[in-house]
């Protein structure tokens, strides 16, 4: 995984958007709710949201951390690309994207 794949995997999510947040990351949004994060510059720090019962077995690793200002919301960060497959960056990304979605409003939901 890198960044353009990361863009390329959020994006192609129903009603994903992207936006600049805090002058230097990248953000995914769904329904004008964040569901990942990387850094614009190298070293590409990504966080997203994982369920609750995953979220300590995750940050067992150096590599996968609570997430800065966010891990009271189980979110982890991942330091490296590498720190997990391509495969699991798929699933993880999409878990959190479904896990923002499901907590947006009917409203919303039905504008997207």
């Amino acid at each position: 995984m890198n960044i353009e794949k990361l863009r390329e995997l959020c994006l192609s999510l129903p009603g994903a958007t992207e936006d600049i947040k805090w002058g230097a990351d990248l953000c995914f949004l769904v329904g004008g709710k964040m569901f990942c994060a990387t850094s614009i510059e190298p070293p590409h720090h990504v966080s997203f949201k994982v369920l609750e019962e995953n979220f300590g077995e995750m940050i067992n690793s150096s590599e996968i951390i609570p997430a800065p200002y966010l891990a009271r919301y189980k979110w982890v960060q991942v330091k490296q690309w590498n720190s997990i497959k391509d495969e699991e960056w798929e699933f993880y990304v999409k878990q959190s994207y479904e896990l923002v979605k499901a907590k947006l409003s009917k409203q919303v939901l039905k504008n997207l």
